[in-house]
């Protein structure tokens, strides 16, 4: 017996091909006669296993009425047909049933949605992503019109309130406009309990946010994700078509990504269920949206949180810079997914871009300049106080360095420093002859310090030549028969 797969070879070369059955016996490596059956057999016929006997065979036609009454279990029938002589064990009842049972399909009905009256939207996760140095988990947020299918796609790395709010912004931009209501799953973000039979309680900060847009909010019922079939689709599809073998070196490209593929990919394919291209659909849709407001809702999640000693803030494994002088002052932070800003009362004291690595530390340089101005004044008052105790002059000498529009703390600096090469009684004195001689810098001191201190050598004994002590010296006069001019001797 072959399997359907070589029949379809042997049909193929017989009827297309036109080849003998040696031939197609050859290429195929079975027997001639085989082939010459299948070659001319219209259709497949299965092998027929013939049936083998059971305990349960007498009692399947009564099984069979049963279920047509009543919805039994397998363990009702099992009992049941126990006490009319049934030897076996539950088993074969229960795979029995199990294969005669229809199946229990439940009917949804069909929404169809007028233009502009409703959108859908939903988060979808797909694995980890590389943020930087770390890896954190990749997670996207999707907005689709129900009417015309047209779909927004926002990829983030947080599910966070001020995600979710700034996803919302974001769609309602790149659609030109707010739809009349949005459905929403049953997410914390969006409704805060849901109790049968009661209304759903929606979290403060998304209805707030609903009735700056001027759109209802429409929760699904519990477990009912068919409600919202059009996102939930629209999730797998981003997942299937998109994410599905994308080689994804960093979070940083997905925002290109996602942009990409919904302009050429995604709202531009015929749909499967309306036949038309979301983006012709959106065409009619748009004039029937709600208008945006002139300015954009403040998305931001506030907390109240303390400095540290070292006037930092912590948040997503990070830690941001404060002005030092607020370190151990409570703030208030607002969290935008892409910044952070901290308050002072209602002074804005710091703002920096949000950052997704781990253990990176986000300085502001202006937040250090005045702890910085606060040591160095204590390390020029430090060294200004060891200066004073050089020399009783060195108040006045101070001061006139000063008077003389020099930078009086470049000096004492250079000659404090003097004090620990030189002894210290030296340096008093210096300061005081140059005092004395006017002379006010450090290169002055120093020049006193070296001057001081450099060995001088006793004067010699003097001597004084006499003149009769000088020689007579007679010099001869030159040989000048030696020197040739032309041709004559001189």
């Amino acid at each position: 017996m072959i399997d359907y797969e070589a029949y379809a070879q042997i049909r193929n070369y017989f009827t297309r091909d036109h080849l003998r059955y040696s031939q197609i016996a050859n290429k195929l490596g079975l027997d001639q006669r085989t082939v010459a059956i299948w070659a001319n057999e219209k259709k497949y016929r299965a092998r027929k296993s013939s049936p083998r006997k059971s305990k349960l065979d007498p009692f399947k036609n009564h099984i069979i009425q049963m279920l047509e009454k009543h919805q039994y279990t397998a363990q009702q029938i099992y009992q049941r047909i126990k006490e009319d002589g049934f030897k076996g064990r539950i088993t074969i009842v229960e795979d029995y049933v199990r294969k005669i049972r229809p199946p229990k399909i439940k009917a949804y009905l069909k929404l169809a949605f007028a233009p502009g009256e409703c959108a859908q939207v939903d988060w979808g996760s797909y694995g980890t992503v590389r943020v930087g140095s770390t890896t954190r988990r990749l997670s996207f947020f999707v907005m689709v019109l129900c009417h015309s299918r047209m779909m927004y796609l926002e990829f983030t790395v947080s599910q966070t309130m001020e995600h979710f709010l700034g996803c919302h912004l974001n769609a309602f931009h790149f659609f030109g406009a707010v739809p009349g209501k949005i459905m929403v799953d049953n997410l914390k973000s969006a409704v805060l309990k849901r109790t049968v039979g009661c209304a759903p309680v929606f979290n403060p900060g998304y209805l707030d946010f609903a009735n700056y847009y001027g759109f209802s909010i429409v929760a699904c019922n519990v477990r009912k994700g068919n409600e919202k079939g059009r996102v939930e689709n629209a999730v797998g599809y981003v997942k299937k078509n998109l994410l599905n073998g994308l080689d994804i070196p960093d979070f940083c490209v997905m925002e290109s990504v996602a942009k990409t593929w919904v302009d050429t990919i995604a709202n531009v394919r015929t749909h499967g269920e309306t036949g038309k291209r979301p983006l012709d659909m959106f065409k009619e849709e748009a004039s029937l949206l709600g208008r945006l407001p002139a300015t954009p809702y403040d998305v931001s999640q506030v907390s109240q949180v303390r400095a540290s000693p070292q006037y930092r803030i912590s948040l997503d494994g990070n830690s941001y810079t404060v002005p030092a002088q607020l370190a151990g002052v409570r703030l208030t932070l607002k969290k935008y997914p892409d910044r952070i800003c901290l308050y002072h009362g209602n002074d804005l004291v710091a703002r920096h871009a949000r950052c997704y690595d781990r253990k990176q530390d986000i300085q502001n340089q202006d937040h250090s300049r005045i702890l910085l101005a606060q040591r160095k004044k204590a390390a020029d008052q430090a060294i200004y106080m060891k200066f004073l105790t050089l020399s009783d002059k060195a108040k006045e000498y101070y001061l006139q360095l000063g008077q003389r529009r020099l930078n009086p703390f470049l000096h004492i600096r250079k000659i404090v420093a003097l004090s620990e090469i030189y002894p210290k009684e030296q340096v008093a004195l210096a300061i005081e002859d140059a005092i004395k001689f006017d002379a006010f810098s450090s290169e002055y001191i120093t020049n006193i310090l070296e001057q001081r201190l450099r060995p001088t050598e006793e004067p010699g004994v003097l001597h004084v030549t006499r003149s009769s002590d000088l020689l007579n010296l007679t010099i001869d006069p030159p040989d000048l028969s030696i020197y040739n001019i032309g041709d004559k001797n001189v």
